[in-house]
């Protein structure tokens, strides 16, 4: 089901991925190891990211926070964002309205 938005689904997508890109060993979401990422033509790449992205948002609506390699990504239902952590730092955000 995902979180509710009120934005266009494909640019929260596209944006989302972009943020989740920014975790250096997002990868690791799928069980990849790091030899396998780097090999991964840059296409392969970003159709990975893609379908993390995808499933994330989709497990953020059961899951408010979800680890991804060394980040986190959570949905704050009170700002109607999508922040994306490494620590205490914020690495990105998606608005969802």
């Amino acid at each position: 089901m995902g979180v509710k938005h009120g934005r266009d689904y494909h640019e929260i997508h596209k944006e989302l991925t972009v943020a989740i890109g920014q975790i250096e060993d997002s990868y690791v979401f799928f069980e990849m190891e790091e030899e396998e990422w780097v090999q991964l033509p840059d296409e392969d790449k970003n159709e990975v990211m893609e379908a993390l992205a995808e499933d994330v948002f989709y497990g953020l609506g059961t899951n408010p926070v979800i680890t991804v390699g060394s980040g986190i990504v959570m949905h704050d239902p009170e700002t109607h964002r999508i922040n994306i952590l490494i620590g205490d730092t914020e690495l990105a955000f998606v608005a969802l309205v």
